[in-house]
């Protein structure tokens, strides 16, 4: 495993303040979260829906069912509120605990440059640079002082599984990340609001974690778009 200390194509993780705003944003009044317990028993209480009602609730939140992604982590639950495209047909969610802590999950069509922290030489930020970037089993780990992510390559997508390190450690994150896979009918059916809630939804954008391991949302367009 080889650490670097120079910045890697990464959008920089921002500050607590955007953390304790968008976390309201996600977790504050008014959002559903569902619980381990409530998805187990509706999932084995009935069969999933049909695979066309499925996709055309993906296609109501304009994703594609294939890029629909879930994770389990210990003490964390998905806010479905949160659930939403990323990009032209990515797939983004938020779990969240009791106590405001947030893992964020991103799904995103993305050049290996993005995926690969440790792949040549990249622009960074001043403010909060990368002081971690290397390889770690199947994925990619980059930390910067606030917030740290771990990416997955899919095909010509990337799964990014990140959060603040106040609020996560990276034994929870990697646990997180490795158990990431791709929603079968029954999590689809569990994950994806009904049709007649999904229409025009977004997901909810934090501007602390680094999406795709690739820094805060910053609405320059960059090497990861």
């Amino acid at each position: 495993m080889t650490s670097h200390t120079r910045p890697p194509r990464l959008r920089p993780v921002l500050t607590a303040l955007a953390l304790t705003l968008t976390l309201a944003a996600a977790t504050g009044c008014g959002t559903e979260v569902a619980s381990d317990a409530e998805a187990a028993r509706s999932a084995s209480a009935a069969p999933a829906p049909d695979r066309a009602e499925l996709e055309a609730r993906a296609r109501a939140v304009q994703t594609v069912a294939e890029h629909v992604w879930v994770t389990e982590a210990p003490g964390y639950t998905l806010a479905r509120q949160s659930v939403g495209v990323v990009g032209d047909d990515g797939f983004g969610s938020v779990y969240t605990t009791s106590e405001g802590g947030q893992i964020q999950l991103r799904v995103e069509r993305l050049p290996h440059a993005d995926a690969d922290c440790t792949d040549g030489p990249a622009a960074g930020s001043a403010q909060d640079p990368v002081v971690t970037c290397e390889r770690d089993g199947e994925q990619w780990y980059r930390a910067t002082e606030s917030g740290h992510a771990y990416a997955q390559e899919q095909g010509d997508l990337v799964v990014t599984v990140s959060g603040a390190r106040e609020e996560v450690d990276r034994a929870a994150l990697r646990a997180a990340a490795r158990a990431a896979h791709r929603a079968d009918d029954h999590e689809l059916d569990q994950v994806l609001p009904p049709a007649d809630e999904a229409s025009g939804r977004q997901p909810v954008e934090r501007g602390d974690l680094p999406p795709v391991g690739d820094g805060a949302p910053n609405n320059d367009v960059g090497a990861s778009g």
